[in-house]
């Protein structure tokens, strides 16, 4: 993985979220391939440059892990990915999947930070 790092790259992380619009494996496969496919075109990812994803899923979200629809997906599957459950907090967004990635970015590239669907509200200021 890292023979086509360039020297001058740094790790960068990129936050992100999204909403699914039930807790199917369809709904959550959807929205997780939408916020992976955001990750990857807003900020011009060479597939090989993305290292890690956390994700973190609100607890009304449990048909599936959506590591593992990322594994498959766009041929991420020497990519880190983690699940974790996000903290209960009242009217937090319902169905929500969040993420940090970590990932090799040339120096001065503008990060962009994809919040999708309702997770648009969490960080209005990025979106």
């Amino acid at each position: 993985m890292y023979e086509k790092m360039e020297d001058n790259y740094k790790i960068t992380f990129i936050r992100g979220a999204t909403t699914a619009s039930g807790n199917s494996v369809k709904e959550i496969e959807h929205a997780v391939v939408e916020l992976i496919n955001e990750l990857i075109s807003r900020n011009n990812l060479i597939k090989t440059n993305l290292l890690s994803i956390t994700f973190t899923a609100t607890k009304d979200l449990d048909a599936c892990f959506p590591a593992s629809i990322a594994r498959k997906c766009n041929g991420l599957d020497s990519v880190a990915f983690l699940d974790c459950q996000q903290m209960y907090v009242s009217n937090d967004i319902d169905f929500c999947i969040r993420m940090m990635a970590q990932v090799l970015l040339p120096p001065n590239s503008s990060i962009k930070h994809p919040y999708l669907r309702g997770a648009s509200k969490l960080r209005t200021d990025r979106c």
